[in-house]
């Protein structure tokens, strides 16, 4: 009985890995010749791929973490735009003397 509880375990496991092999394919086999007009159109997605390509900005290195890190370097300040919270306080108005205290 265990034995045949073995081959079947076995064979359970056996068939996902016959299912993720294209049926269609056989190694060795060579593909056939591409017609003229399949030909054509690899060369014009090839051409729209590198026109693509060419217009993605370069950017700069970044560093996400580059705030965060403790390494002993000070942190880069990225964030050009944000105010400081020193320009955020108000000035306090100077004392003047005077005899209303």
């Amino acid at each position: 009985m265990r034995v045949f509880l073995a081959a079947v375990m076995v064979a359970l496991m056996a068939g996902p890995a016959f299912a993720q092999e294209p049926p269609h394919v056989t190694y060795g086999e060579p593909e056939p010749d591409k017609t003229r007009v399949q030909k054509e159109s690899d060369r014009q997605a090839e051409r729209a791929y590198k026109r693509s390509l060419g217009n993605i900005q370069d950017k700069g290195p970044s560093d996400p973490w580059g705030t965060v890190r403790s390494d002993g370097n000070p942190p880069k300040n990225t964030s050009k735009s944000a105010p400081t919270a020193a320009a955020k306080i108000a000035p306090k108005p100077a004392k003047t003397s005077g005899a209303a205290n």
